[in-house]
């Protein structure tokens, strides 16, 4: 016996799965021409790219409360429809604004990205370079070896190094920042390797966070993250940091672009960090319906079908006349098919056995924040959410024949999602960029460090989705040119909510409520709760 990678432990499962999953006629009341019509509104100028906390969010929020309405949800706060998440922002100060430089006062310009959270303070240190930062006992690779960092700033590589197990990336990426701050790091400093930056350009970054900090509104201390400086730098802004040094800039990029390793060394270059912010403090709602669960056994448990409802904005800084961030593909089309599969639930005639939660929510683009509010804030006392099914930003500019399930690979949910993707015709693809991290970059993940499994799929690479997918996320994500005249796919579109709409209908009424598999490192999560054993093969 040993135990099936992923896929091959799909293919079996799902056999004994889809046997048991007849296709949904419900599906077929999600038309692409009702996709279209939910994602041309939610991108007009009109919302002015609903960004968390402006009244073009609260434009949105309003639609979407209305579509729940007249689809017959049920309101899930209080009586209402809008959990209101309270959040700080922390913006730079017009004649003192946060900067980085390097001796004699040479500020990096627009070559740097920096933040200055409100509890941070000026500060001027060495830099060392460490490569990608990663600390790993497992594998006993510990990027810092021979280097002190104490009252030093920390330089590395975003994301991390070709070859790391996909069960592992995620929680690897959740170590980096924290293994500079326990090292006695004073700032952090982020560079982006050749492939990250041709497939997001630092414009893009710039404008997502040129909006100033938002954090959400609570009163605590502040963690140590939230205490020192941090910062992005292009390759023109590396190479002045690198200058003087015992390796230029150029040939380290080399290196970890061919996936070499780099040793750690220390910089020539002293840097430092100042500048002012102001604060505010405001409120920005999400917008919560919900499906009342029909067996009296089940219904306490519920099943978060989720999509973040904010984009970033309008943008004074964006290249061309059009200032407006209108978040078509990212995530008017998530809000879509939220609202389809919820269509097709209340039509199908056949009330899900749990309670289905129905979330757009506040403040993704600012760091996942209103959905870690809910995952904190239930809004239905002694309601357990058992499993989130979370849409974020498909791809829908081609007929997509594959999907990457996100955290299918870590739970039961596995084979439920390969089941419902082949009712479609859709197949179960791995993760095609591992490194990045993707599967902790959206809303789902506030729920998994809760200890809830969760998944999101993302439009796979087979059928020339490669081409196009890569060519959104380098002209498209984050720009003002993400709206409706893309060459959209309403039927893929479509397709897209159905599929989703197959997996949150088996969540709702499969007898057992998912688990994570014992291996997995999220397991650990739920400590109190029972896991499940990986699917083996036969010998």
């Amino acid at each position: 016996m040993r135990a099936l990678t992923f896929a091959t432990a799909l293919l079996l499962s799902t056999a004994t799965v889809a046997s048991a999953q007849t296709v949904d006629p419900a599906r077929s009341v999600i038309t692409p021409a009702a996709m279209e019509a939910h994602v041309t509104f939610l991108s007009d100028d009109l919302l002015e790219g609903r960004d968390t906390g402006t009244p073009g969010y609260e434009i949105a929020a309003r639609y979407v409360a209305t579509q729940y309405r007249a689809l017959g949800l049920e309101p899930a706060v209080d009586g209402g429809w809008y959990q209101q998440v309270p959040f700080s922002q922390t913006l730079a100060a017009a004649d003192n604004a946060p900067r980085m430089t390097l001796p004699g006062g040479a500020a990096l310009g627009d070559n740097t990205i920096v933040r200055m959270p409100a509890a941070a303070k000026p500060v001027a240190s060495d830099a060392v370079f460490v490569g990608h930062g990663l600390v790993d006992p497992a594998t006993k690779r510990d990027d810092y070896a021979g280097v002190d960092v104490r009252g030093k700033t920390v330089v590395m590589f975003y994301g991390l190094p070709d070859g790391i197990a996909e069960n592992r990336a995620q929680e690897l990426m959740m170590g980096k920042s924290k293994a500079a701050i326990d090292r006695g790091a004073v700032a952090v400093v982020n560079l982006f390797d050749s492939e990250q930056t041709e497939q997001i350009p630092f414009a893009a970054v710039r404008n997502q966070l040129s909006g100033g900090q938002i954090v959400l509104g609570e009163k605590k201390e502040p963690t140590p993250g939230e205490t020192i400086p941090l910062a992005l730098i292009n390759h023109d802004g590396a190479a002045a940091l690198f200058a003087g040094s015992s390796r230029d800039f150029a040939s380290v990029l080399r290196d970890i672009d061919r996936s070499r390793a780099v040793k750690p060394f220390a910089l020539e270059q002293r840097v430092a960090f100042d500048g002012a912010v102001q604060a505010r403090d405001f409120s920005s709602p999400n917008v919560i319906g919900m499906i009342p669960g029909s067996d009296p056994a089940l219904k306490g448990e519920a099943v978060l079908l989720m999509a973040h409802l904010d984009h970033v904005g309008i943008k004074q800084s964006a290249e061309g006349d059009d200032k407006i961030f209108n978040g078509a593909m990212d995530n008017a089309s998530g809000i879509a098919s939220m609202l389809e599969v919820a269509r097709a639930f209340q039509q199908s005639g056949k009330p899900p056995r749990r309670t289905i939660l129905i979330a757009a929510v506040t403040g993704e683009e600012h760091g996942l924040l209103g959905s870690q509010w809910l995952a904190k804030t239930p809004v239905i006392a002694g309601q357990k959410i058992v499993s989130v099914v979370n849409l974020d930003m498909p791809v829908l500019l081609y007929d997509f024949t594959d999907v990457v399930a996100f955290g299918a690979e870590h739970s039961t949910m596995g084979p439920i999602v390969a089941s419902a993707a082949a009712t479609e015709g859709v197949k179960l693809s791995p993760d095609p960029m591992p490194e990045e991290g993707l599967f902790m970059r959206s809303d789902h993940y506030s729920f998994v460090q809760a200890g809830v499994p969760s998944v999101f799929l993302m439009t796979g690479f087979a059928n020339g989705g490669e081409a196009k997918f890569r060519d959104f996320l380098k002209t498209h994500y984050h720009q003002p040119s993400d709206q409706t005249d893309l060459a959209f796919d309403w039927n893929a579109a479509a397709k897209f909510a159905r599929v989703n709409y197959a997996i949150a209908r088996e969540m709702a009424d499969v007898d057992q409520a998912p688990r994570w598999y014992a291996d997995s490192p999220f397991a650990k999560t739920a400590p109190d709760m029972p896991t499940a054993a990986r699917p083996d093969s036969a010998d």
